[in-house]
């Protein structure tokens, strides 16, 4: 007599199932809790840039609230479509900068490299949302070749960071053969990888995902929670995974109006990223001028009023740096307001977290 009995799914498997039970197409849309009002306004909005949402960052969402932040970063609104002047299809210059297909050069020791442009996840306020959405190309070793051998060529070239689209959003295969592609280049030290995996669908980090990445390379990777609520126990689970492995783990967090703009919240994420997480809050990125993202966007002094506070209220260990990325490929650059307010010769004049401006006179050795 046989018994048949079900084998537990892979871990590949438990991952990709949650893709396909979220978000993926606009017809998808129709499954949510919304009213129709609701989703009459979204369809527009939704057919104009990608949608995509795994299951566990969708059952984050309250949809008894409609400034829900969670909803607020993923689910198609009107207010993408209201294009203001100023705004930009490439904020920060990408394209400028791009010798060769699949691969940014803004720096001299550093590059950007594009294995994909699809995301587990499309967030509504990327800057490069309409690469994404016009490009739409996936990842073959061919496509990247171009780019390897512009990195192989360049020696003063020292650290490539995977972007994209999100590089986590690969099998694990193509992970392997893209970091041994670029181990095998002899100036290259890091490896750092930009991705939202571990907040929208943190089951992707499996041991396989990790073996794939271990090499000769030093890893960073650097995560994108922009709220406390996105702090779950399983993206939790998830960065213990990396950190276990040994890789060096960042967060960069975009500063959203409506999402993440309130001093608590900000606090509460930035310390919990640190001390619950072990990852370090490394940029708040003031908002891009991504096209139809003026009700996102908060203005610099808002901005730097909140992280003059954080400052006040949190270890340095967990404060981010408040950076610009300046369009036309002027990189970032720090926002924060400068605690210098002048200077007679070797006395400075300091302004202190209390507030209270000090003297401070410099004390070296002539040598």
């Amino acid at each position: 007599m046989t018994t048949n009995l079900k084998q537990p799914a892979a871990p590949d498997a438990a991952w990709q199932a949650e893709v396909r039970a979220g978000v993926r197409h606009v017809r998808d849309l129709a499954s949510l809790p919304l009213s129709a009002a609701e989703r009459a306004v979204m369809q527009e909005a939704a057919a104009a840039h990608k949608v995509r949402v795994p299951k566990p960052y969708l059952d984050l969402i309250d949809w008894s609230d409609a400034n829900d932040p969670i909803r607020a970063q993923v689910i198609p609104s009107p207010g993408e479509l209201v294009a203001t002047e100023g705004e930009l299809d490439d904020p920060i210059g990408d394209h400028v900068f791009s010798p060769v297909p699949r691969l940014t050069h803004r720096h001299a020791d550093r590059v950007l490299l594009f294995p994909t442009y699809q995301c587990a996840v499309y967030c509504r306020f990327c800057f490069r949302k309409e690469s994404l959405t016009s490009i739409g190309r996936g990842y073959t070793s061919e496509a990247l070749e171009p780019a390897l051998v512009y990195i192989d060529g360049h020696p003063e070239i020292r650290e490539v960071i995977l972007t994209g689209g999100d590089p986590l959003s690969l099998p694990d295969k193509a992970l392997a053969e893209i970091r041994a592609r670029l181990e095998a280049i002899p100036h290259l030290r890091l490896l750092r990888i930009h991705t939202r995996v571990p907040v929208a669908l943190p089951s992707r980090i499996t041991s396989g995902l990790v073996e794939a990445l271990q090499g000769r390379l030093m890893v960073t990777v650097v995560t994108h929670f922009n709220h406390p609520r996105e702090l779950t126990a399983k993206a939790e689970a998830a960065c213990r995974t990396m950190r276990q492995a040994g890789f060096v783990l960042l967060n960069q967090s975009v500063l959203l109006k409506g999402v993440n703009d309130k001093i608590e919240v900000l606090e509460e994420l930035c310390r919990e990223l640190m001390y619950r997480l072990g990852v370090k809050p490394y940029y708040l990125h003031h908002g891009d001028l991504a096209r139809g993202m003026a009700h996102r966007r908060t203005t610099i002094a808002q901005g730097q009023a909140l992280v003059a506070e954080l400052r006040r209220r949190l270890s340095g260990i967990c404060n981010p740096a408040y950076v610009i990325d300046l369009p036309d490929g002027g990189g970032k650059v720090p926002l924060t307001a400068s605690h210098v307010e002048g200077r007679d010769g070797e006395t400075w004049r300091i302004r202190g977290q209390d507030g209270k401006a000090r003297s401070y006179s410099e004390v070296v050795a002539d040598c």
